[in-house]
């Protein structure tokens, strides 16, 4: 491949491929970057080329280097998050206090009548709709939203009445 046919595929294709890029990434600055990338690559690797690049290969090329962006984002981004959660180390006296609620949670479910665990559980731990757990317990949604009305309120009252630092 020569310099004119690749100033021919640049000026034919290159905006082409920045507009699919930017409807992909929603990011101008960053589809002009990986656009300009791949016209990078082709004019790198001309020489190995047997035949001339196509429309297709172009699109080939930048589709695998924005997905390539994207991969290295998401694992910035969970390095970030990871370190910032790292940071927010919890004092041994807010475990403490975790373990002691926790510990009046479980009191306070086991309290409840089985019908009210039953339900609560399900919608909570499960995450079934309540449409869900009246299907699966024969019950009108009504009575299962009943249910769960009674056992938040016990709940709550439970959990409110007791003193962390008791």
């Amino acid at each position: 491949m020569n310099q004119d046919h690749f100033k021919y595929l640049f000026d034919t294709y290159f905006d082409a491929i920045r507009n699919y890029l930017y409807f992909r990434s929603g990011d101008s600055d960053l589809a002009t970057d990986i656009a300009q990338e791949c016209f990078m690559r082709v004019w790198e690797k001309r020489k190995s080329f047997k035949e001339p690049p196509t429309k297709a290969l172009l699109y080939k090329i930048a589709n695998d280097f924005f997905i390539s962006r994207y991969r290295k984002d998401v694992v910035a981004q969970n390095y970030v998050a990871n370190a910032k959660r790292n940071d927010k180390m919890e004092s041994p006296e807010e475990i403490l206090q975790y373990k002691e609620l926790r510990n009046k949670y479980e009191l306070a479910l086991s309290q409840l009548s089985e019908k009210q665990r039953i339900v609560f559980l399900m919608s909570r731990t499960e995450g079934f709709k309540y449409f869900e757990i009246a299907e699966r317990l024969n019950l009108s949604v009504k009575a299962v939203e009943k249910r769960m009305k009674h056992a938040l309120q016990f709940l709550k009252e439970a959990l409110k009445n007791e003193s962390i630092y008791e």
